[in-house]
């Protein structure tokens, strides 16, 4: 429902991909830390956390890799909700160089 929400309200959102052995542990990791905060749902294969009624992330972790799909009202919010999910994201993965994470519209 909320891609369908998304797709109908034209709500700007982006998607980044991250190739790394680690993306369900990754994924569990972002999901747990915000579940404190947030009503989040996640398997260790999909995530979804809702930041608030109209931003959220979704998280789909494959054995390789770890997309990541966030969708917000702006695009000033879209790019700081960017930078937040990526940060968190390269703590946790520390021992390993994740590069530049490169965001698409989508």
């Amino acid at each position: 429902m909320e891609i369908a929400k998304n797709r109908i309200n034209r709500m700007p959102a982006s998607r980044a991909t991250v190739v790394t052995p680690s993306a369900s542990r990754y994924l569990q990791q972002l999901c747990k830390h915000w579940s404190h905060k947030f009503a989040v749902e996640f398997t260790p294969e999909r995530g979804v956390i809702p930041f608030s009624d109209d931003r959220s992330c979704r998280l789909e972790a494959s054995a390789t890799e770890l997309t990541m799909t966030i969708d917000t009202p702006d695009d000033a919010m879209l790019e700081r909700m960017q930078t937040v999910v990526v940060d968190h994201l390269k703590r946790f993965a520390f021992r390993e160089e994740l590069g530049d994470v490169a965001w698409t519209r989508v």
